[in-house]
Parts: C-alpha cells; structure tokens; sequence
C-alpha cells in the first residue's frame, strides 16, 4: 500500500531560494566538524530504507526507481526512489537532467506536457503511456542515476549539510532529511526551513550550545505540528513509531538493529 507523503513545495524557485538562505550556516564557525554524517555509506543505506518503509511500504528503495501513480494527493504522478512529483517541479528537473545526460529518451518527449502540469495535478498531455514510459527508463541504469543525482543535490545533501552545521549526529540528519522529503524547502510555514526555526524558538541544537536530545524533541514537535496541518500528512507515526522511538532510546547514530513501525506496519533492520 501506498501511502499519501509527499507535498507540492519543492518548487525550484524555492529550492534555490533555501539554498542561498542556509548558505551562511553552513559556514558557520559554530559546526561541529566531528558530527557523524548520515552519508556514510551504510548510514545513508538505513536511511533510504527508513523513508522508503514510510513512503511506500518497503524496506526494498532501489525498487522504487520504477514506482509512480498518481496517489490523488493534488499533485499529479508521483515517481521514483524519492517521490519526484510531475505537479512540484522535481519531476520536469529530473526528467530534464536524464535527457541532457541521455538526449532522446523515453520520457523526452513528455518534456512539453511536464512543463504545462507543472504546478497542478493535471496529467494532460501525460496520458495514457507516461506511466508504462516511466517504468521502461527505470530500466536504464542512466536514469537510475539521474534519480539518485536528484536526491541527493535537492534533498539529501542539504539537509545533512544543515544537520551537521547544527551539530547533529546521524539520527537529527535523518529527522532534517525525512522532513525535506515530506515538506520541501520552501517559504511557507510548513516547509523544512520553518520547521527548523519553529523549533529554534524552544530549544537550541548543540552547535549553538543546547543539548541535542532536547532539540531534537523540540524538531520533532514542531515536524508532528506541520504534519497535522494537511490531512495527506495527517498520520504521524513515521515520527511517533520511528523517529521518536529511536531518540528515546538514544540512538543518536542510528545503530542497528532498528525496529519501528510506519504507519501501523512494522520493520527491523539487523
């Protein structure tokens, strides 16, 4: 079962406009430089395994390269290893940057229709083939990569660059990214960025001198507030039944084994 977890903020507009604002703090002479890194390699295999139970009920991500529907959620066919979204943006770059690196593709010729739903949750000009055209690309390795490219430069890279600055270990990278993936980076009061400052408002993350249970707790709540603010988000347990389950047990590094639950189902990882 697929579950509703994606959101319609991940506008490039907004995406560059959050990356010249975290800018400063990623220069911040205030970073821990010994944060551990979500990105270690086995580190960044849970986490893709964590969001993936959350957002297609699956430890198995590298199936989801094919994946897409349309989960009727307002913002047209959502896709991929990540849930690139054809009414968001993130779709039309990443089918943009497969046909730079693989000039006439599958999926050029729906270049047009993507940039025309950009923005709605119209499959015009998408219809009836986008879907079974999808899958097919999955098959070549290239946009695979692309995929995976897209990831990490629109969410995967800044939130655990703003993790680390923030003096966080593995588990508050973590938090930042499933946030970044669900919310965006955007300027409205539930994009990433806000949770961030709304959470800055009660406690303070160890970069700035505060203790990092305590902030990420508060990182937390203000992530359950901006989740409960759409009914498509409205099921909170990827917070309640995993992240929080791992902060109170204070497994700040994300060591195995990891058990948790998403939305009712359970999942370990040894």
């Amino acid at each position: 079962m697929k579950h509703p977890a994606r959101t319609s903020r991940r506008t490039l507009l907004a995406l560059i406009g959050a990356s010249l604002a975290s800018a400063p703090l990623l220069n911040s002479p205030h970073a821990s430089a010994a944060a551990a890194g979500l990105d270690d390699p086995a580190k960044k295999e849970i986490a893709m395994k964590l969001v993936s139970s959350a957002e297609n009920s699956s430890l198995d991500w590298k199936a989801q390269y094919k994946y897409i529907e349309d989960i009727g959620d307002g913002r047209g066919y959502t896709a991929g290893i990540i849930g690139f979204c054809s009414g968001t943006g993130d779709m039309l770059d990443l089918v943009e940057l497969y046909t730079d690196r693989r000039p006439g593709n599958v999926l050029a010729p729906y270049l047009p229709a993507l940039r025309r739903v950009d923005g709605t949750d119209s499959h015009d000009g998408l219809d009836p083939n986008f879907p079974r055209d999808w899958a097919r690309a999955a098959q070549d390795q290239e946009f695979r990569r692309a995929q995976d490219d897209e990831r990490d430069r629109v969410y995967f890279g800044p939130a655990v660059r703003q993790g680390k600055t923030d003096g966080l270990r593995v588990l508050g990278q973590f938090a930042y990214y499933d946030a970044i993936v669900m919310h965006g980076d955007g300027t409205d009061p539930t994009s990433f960025r806000n949770i961030r400052r709304r959470a800055l408002d009660q406690a303070r993350p160890p970069a700035q001198g505060g203790d990092e249970v305590t902030y990420l707790h508060a990182f937390l709540d203000a992530r359950v507030w901006a989740m409960k603010q759409e009914e498509a988000h409205s099921d909170t347990s990827r917070v309640d039944t995993a992240q929080r389950v791992f902060l109170r047990a204070g497994n700040l590094d994300l060591n195995p084994p990891l058990d948790w639950k998403a939305y009712g189902d359970s999942y370990h990882i040894g």
